[in-house]
């Protein structure tokens, strides 16, 4: 995975929104227009990550088309197809605001939710989504529902919408995660089991405008399970997140 990155946003972003995109060339127009507006309300400083897993279509030239009417755009490509969790990972290692901002790129989600997520963020360390109402096929709905169980279960950490990628964090929280493939399936267990604090907000979630879902029963459900016995182990061995406390310095030194 070596990610290519095109000219960034000058400035300091107190925000980042990380993208990850595959074949979304139809939705991501639109979702840009409607993440400046949700910004320009809460009228912070940000910049937007939009992470090309190699697309086959044509998203990579939408993307930096889009980059001529939207400054806040900083557009990275995968060589290779690596899949969700590392998209991630990629746009989580170039994010430059102290407040990170996780979304799929099919519309599903809605950026004007961020403002009521940016204040829930308020005292914890990660904001999670719960969708109120979800826009998919019933199939998906009730996989959805057997797999949450399944992990609340297994892990003895309870997530009410594991399936949901529309988060906020900060980004000192990000060095304690480690990277692998589902990575962002788990990312609420993790930080709940080192100790770091997460709040859940209802999201609204809308039915997919463009393109078609990567995802299905047949490409998670083996190895969704696994990883769940995964997290127990994990649980067993984890190490307490790390809250650095400022450098030491010589006797007699001011703080």
């Amino acid at each position: 995975m070596h990610p290519q990155v095109q000219p960034a946003l000058t400035g300091e972003p107190e925000v980042s929104i990380v993208l990850p995109c595959y074949n979304e060339e139809g939705s991501l127009p639109p979702l840009l227009d409607e993440i400046e507006a949700a910004m320009a309300r809460v009228g912070r400083p940000f910049e937007v990550l939009a992470v090309d897993d190699k697309s086959t279509d044509r998203t990579l030239e939408v993307l930096l088309g889009l980059q001529r009417r939207h400054g806040a755009l900083r557009v990275l490509r995968h060589e290779m197809n690596c899949g969700e969790s590392a998209a991630f990972a990629t746009g989580f290692a170039k994010v430059r605001g102290e407040i990170v901002i996780t979304m799929d790129s099919d519309q599903q989600n809605d950026p004007a939710d961020i403002p009521a997520m940016l204040a829930a963020l308020e005292g914890v360390d990660l904001v999670c989504g719960v969708r109120r109402k979800r826009r998919d096929t019933w199939v998906k709905r009730a996989s959805s529902k057997v797999a949450n169980r399944f992990r609340d279960a297994v892990t003895g950490v309870p997530v009410t919408d594991a399936g949901c990628t529309f988060r906020a964090l900060r980004r000192a929280v990000l060095a304690e995660l480690p990277v692998f493939n589902g990575m962002h399936r788990f990312l609420p267990t993790m930080l709940r089991l080192q100790g770091f604090a997460v709040r859940e907000i209802p999201v609204n979630h809308r039915p997919r405008s463009a393109g078609r879902s990567n995802y299905g029963i047949g490409n998670r459900a083996w190895r969704g399970l696994v990883d769940c016995f995964a997290m127990r182990w994990f649980r067993r061995r984890v190490v307490p997140g790390r809250r650095a406390l400022p450098e030491a310095g010589p006797p007699g030194a001011r703080p």
